[in-house]
């Protein structure tokens, strides 16, 4: 309302409501230029639509508060959401049986096949999808930071806040590496809000995620969530690193020293540990998600963070929660709508609430995120529930390559309903809903670069001490941070170890700061009984899961998973292990990718 005494003054662009759109047309429509050609040859109606290649981050704002009801948070990210899907899709990923790829792929249930045939169907699919709508966003990026080893990636979408995502996760290429971009390596053709035909073959549902190695190209049907896109070039690059490169891609985080420049990589799984420990204010953060072990170092494959918000808070976590301004986008994060102020306690819409920021958000990330060398110390995070690992055990390099085959951490009651007990999840390679290989070709190359570079390797884990889950507590934060601190000072490489019969460890005697009856979980168990069980329990729980790739990784790593796990106490006889080994099998399938890491 307009008061006599006030002047009206109305902004250029309302009084005329095509200015902004014009204006946008005429920045971008040059960016395109020599791949208008590409994209009609692709199927795109380039008469009707709008290509927004690269749009800057402010338009993408005005874009997805304008078309897709999203708002901007008293911090000044974007939140906005994904609808009904608010997590990755498993069941729904499928992976095109081709004969370029068809030897290399480690099928089953997480790789499921799907024929090239379907795969045409749904990528036109979504074609004609985009060639309704009227803005089509493109972006250019790269997957990976260093450039020997790195792959161009195009996204081709129908929503803003895709595109931001996008924009936030990939390495963004200056606009002199833009001009030059050329062909890319990988695309992904995310039509989304539109659902898939469940009737064609080899569909179980309307939601479709489908890589073609052959054609290097991606297709998501009937998910809105952001994260299929992230996964999908993990997935690439699992596949691309090892078979195309020769190098090792990893699900991790990693860190270096400021003074050292001594790299660290932390293996871990969901509620372990991963990024907060891998974020030290006395080292720099390579990443915290995705990384390549190669012949020359470590680097990351992206170029952002995608952090978990639920019960975020600055105490908790400083560096993410003042990452969530300006650029980041909140997903499916609640807000007060009179402040705008996001609540991370707040989980009505899902517990799956994410952040997505540029990497340089964070203070210390080390900026470009490629170390050139090779790491000193691997951390395999676990959170034992059932209370009988060690906090910090030193691995002899065939227990660190079971325990990264293993891929062990546990559920606990009150994380997903009807869980009333610890629950052990086992996720091969800390990634099994990625993993595209056997998992054995993963362990061998890391088996090869830890012998080859003289790397230590160290179990830690930071779940329950005293007791299982219910009875024991879980270890401090600040034992485990002390414990992390020692691996990188060398203080536990120079410590003196004694044997501890579960899992055939070697665990410090001593470690200044820390109780010694932390350090033995059998010293810190009241009730030796109740031990002596959980012990048993949880051995013959890793045995069963093992048994998945056992036979196919023993002959090319040279060891026994009944050497590894060499306690009298649960050690199982060879002749009641190949009784039972086909229940096993079956049973084992059934936990083994529970976890979405």
């Amino acid at each position: 309302m307009v008061l006599p005494h006030h002047t009206p003054y109305v902004t250029p662009h309302i009084l005329h409501k095509h200015y902004a759109q014009a204006a946008e047309a005429d920045q971008h429509s040059n960016l395109i230029g020599r791949d208008l050609e590409y994209f009609s040859q692709a199927g795109f109606d380039m008469d009707r639509i709008q290509l927004k290649r690269n749009a800057p981050v402010a338009q993408l704002y005005e874009d997805a508060i304008r078309n897709e009801g999203a708002i901007i948070s008293s911090s000044g990210a974007l939140i906005n959401f994904s609808g009904k899907k608010t997590g990755r899709s498993p069941k729904d990923k499928r992976i095109v049986y081709e004969e370029t790829s068809k030897d290399d792929i480690w099928w089953g249930s997480v790789n499921i096949k799907m024929d090239e045939h379907t795969f045409e169907i749904n990528r036109e699919r979504a074609i004609d999808y985009l060639n309704t709508r009227d803005n089509v966003y493109v972006f250019d990026g790269y997957a990976g930071w260093d450039p020997k080893y790195r792959i161009k990636v195009r996204v081709i979408c129908a929503r803003a806040y895709h595109a931001l995502f996008m924009h936030n996760m990939l390495i963004r290429p200056t606009e002199e590496q833009l001009l030059d971009f050329g062909e890319p390596d990988f695309i992904i053709y995310n039509a989304g809000q539109f659902p898939a035909n469940r009737f064609t073959k080899g569909m179980s549902s309307t939601t479709s995620v489908e890589i073609n190695f052959k054609r290097m190209e991606m297709v998501i049907l009937g998910t809105e969530y952001a994260g299929e896109m992230k996964k999908g070039v993990f997935s690439v690059m699992h596949y691309l690193q090892p078979v195309k490169f020769g190098q090792l891609s990893l699900h991790s985080s990693a860190n270096v020293g400021k003074d050292e420049g001594d790299v660290t990589l932390f293996f871990g799984l969901s509620g372990t540990g991963k990024t907060t420990l891998s974020a030290d204010p006395n080292r720099l953060l390579i990443g915290d998600d995705e990384h390549v072990w190669s012949d020359t170092g470590v680097f990351n494959i992206e170029g952002g963070c995608y952090a978990k918000c639920i019960n975020l808070s600055a105490e908790k976590e400083p560096d993410i929660f003042n990452a969530i301004k300006y650029g980041s986008i909140l997903e499916n994060v609640v807000y007060n709508p009179a402040t705008r102020s996001p609540d991370y306690d707040d989980v009505s819409i899902t517990e799956n609430t994410r952040c997505a920021y540029p990497i340089e958000y964070i203070p210390n990330a080390q900026i470009p995120c490629v170390v050139n060398n090779q790491p000193s110390n691997i951390i395999m995070l676990t959170c034992d529930a059932f209370g009988v690992l060690p906090p910090v055990s030193r691995l002899t390099p065939e227990q660190a390559s079971y325990h990264f085959l293993a891929g062990y951490t546990s559920k606990t009651p009150g994380t997903e309903d009807g869980v009333l007990e610890p629950i052990p999840t086992f996720s091969t390679c800390y990634s099994a809903p990625f993993i595209v290989l056997h998992p054995g070709r993963y362990a061998e190359m890391l088996a090869d670069r830890m012998a080859q570079h003289n790397v230590n390797c160290w179990l830690i884990n930071t779940g329950w001490t005293g007791g299982k889950f219910g009875s024991g507590k879980r270890c401090p934060l600040k034992y485990t941070r002390r414990i992390v601190d020692a691996v990188h000072s060398g203080e536990l490489a120079k410590a003196e170890y004694e044997n501890f019969g579960t899992f055939n460890l070697s665990i410090p005697t001593s470690l200044e700061g820390v109780p010694r009856e932390l350090l033995n979980p059998s010293l810190a168990w009241k009730d030796k009984e109740a031990f002596n069980k959980e012990v048993r329990k949880l051995g013959g729980m890793f045995q069963k899961a093992f048994a998945l790739y056992e036979r196919d990784v023993e002959p090319k790593l040279g060891w026994k998973a009944n050497a590894i796990l060499d306690d009298p106490m649960y050690f199982w006889s060879d002749a009641l292990w190949s009784q039972t080994r086909d229940r096993c099998l079956v049973d084992a399938s059934k936990c083994l990718f529970e976890l979405e890491c």
